[in-house]
């Protein structure tokens, strides 16, 4: 249910090389085994600008707790999302497979092992959302505005948003959310960006994301 999907994009790898290469008036037409070795040392040595020279646009869709953890990164990035102010249709729901256990000895951010009564969780979960969508389908269907409405809407709810940015922006979200300190949802969404990027920026998206 978490889903990235590429929409547009412009520019590849010959892009970052010759965005670098213009410094000395030159252009390269193909790429070759020393282009792949310019970009490696331009993204080592934190030279980013010549990775800034493209775009990419992707349709995202995430529960409304992941999206607006992703909203925090917007440097070199524009986002636009679905409003349900003015969208009343039915809502969907991210449903995890799991429910895992509090950290033991932690007070702070992060998940344990399965909780031993997941099963049960999950249950009232489903009869939470149940509830949930009852009353906001009553409410829209008495005429209560859809602004007001979605306030009963849990934080589960999924919504889609295009963002669009360039190699470098996407590159910084992928390498914090796919840390093994992350939540597990955040490095589902930055595996699927991973996907779709790396088809089509192999050699700059490796430079910009592997250690």
């Amino acid at each position: 249910m978490i889903s990235i999907a590429l929409v547009d994009y412009m520019g590849s790898d010959l892009s970052t090389v010759n965005s670098a290469r213009v410094s000395f008036a030159k252009t390269k037409e193909s790429m070759d085994y020393n282009d792949s070795k310019l970009i490696t040392y331009l993204a080592a040595h934190k030279h980013t600008t010549p990775f800034r020279h493209n775009a990419i646009q992707l349709r995202c869709k995430a529960p409304i707790f992941l999206a607006r953890q992703l909203g925090k990164h917007q440097a070199g990035l524009s986002w636009n999302e679905v409003s349900r102010r003015y969208v009343d249709s039915e809502p969907e729901f991210f449903v995890p497979s799991e429910w895992r256990a509090r950290p033991k000895g932690s007070v702070k951010q992060g998940s344990g092992s399965v909780h031993e009564h997941t099963a049960d969780w999950s249950a009232k979960y489903a009869v939470h959302l149940k509830d949930a969508l009852y009353l906001y389908n009553k409410m829209i269907d008495q005429g209560v505005a859809p602004e007001m409405a979605r306030m009963i809407l849990p934080q589960s709810m999924l919504t889609e948003w295009y963002w669009t940015g360039n190699l470098v922006a996407f590159a910084h979200v992928y390498n914090e959310r796919i840390a093994p300190t992350a939540q597990e949802e955040a490095r589902i969404f930055a595996m699927n960006l991973d996907a779709v990027v790396r088809s089509k920026f192999p050699i700059s998206w490796a430079a910009l994301t592997e250690e």
